[in-house]
């Protein structure tokens, strides 16, 4: 299913694996690869890869999706050495790669990005037992990219954070799973403060600790009167 957004489009491909292609042609992808959900996917169409942080790097997801010109651009703390499954810094991928840090605005081209910080509160829901977070501040971003004048925000695996209350973007495109991230009550408060114009939540149900009621979320969304919908 392809979500249709004024020029853009839109499509989730899996966990945190989305698609977005303008109507002039440029095709992004953020967090592309993990969990199986590239398997037979081989576009090789991406200009732009966008990857927030260790847990969403995935060198053959990238390959899969990235034409051999396309710019790879990473958190500057990703270390292919402190992550088990991979063993291939970013900058040995076969593509031009660039790392960003978690406060920065940039131009791409005819693309406008920007990034946020994306991490879990000490204190906060999503920790682990001892208290420490799942995803400490300094190791990942989140990233906004505006493609034919249309603004995309995906936070990353994060709480929702101060630097998330002031966004204006036109799409938001959450994670709604908990365990290691805002879940559903989260961004549905989230959407309300901010207002996008359209909701699209990812990253759900893949894994028994991301399971959650999407139907919930969406009517909780629709009821604050933001638009929402599902791309399943």
């Amino acid at each position: 299913m392809t979500v249709q957004f004024d020029a853009l489009e839109i499509d989730w491909l899996g966990y945190a694996t989305l698609r977005l292609e303008g109507q002039t042609g440029a095709v992004v992808y953020m967090d592309p690869g993990r969990y199986g959900v590239l398997e037979g996917y081989n576009a090789q169409d991406g200009d732009l890869m966008l990857v927030t942080h260790d847990d969403h790097y995935d060198p053959e997801g990238i390959r899969r999706v990235a034409h051999e010109d396309a710019l790879v651009v990473v958190h500057e703390a990703i270390d292919a050495d402190e992550i088990d499954r991979v063993d291939e810094q970013p900058e040995e991928l076969p593509y031009e790669v660039e790392r960003v840090r978690a406060d920065e605005t940039f131009v791409l081209g005819p693309l406008d990005l920007f990034t946020l910080p994306a991490y879990n509160e000490p204190d906060g829901p999503y920790t682990r037992d001892d208290g420490t977070p799942y995803h400490p501040a300094g190791t990942g971003c989140g990233f906004g990219v505006t493609i034919d004048g249309t603004t995309v925000f995906w936070p990353g695996d994060s709480d929702v954070l101060a630097d998330h209350e002031h966004l204006d973007v036109d799409v938001l495109v959450p994670p709604i799973g908990g365990s290691f991230t805002m879940d559903r009550h989260d961004v549905a408060d989230w959407a309300e403060t901010i207002r996008p114009d359209l909701v699209l939540p990812i990253h759900y149900n893949t894994f028994e600790a991301l399971e959650t009621d999407e139907e919930a979320f969406v009517l909780d969304v629709a009821r604050r009167s933001v638009p929402v919908v599902l791309d399943e």
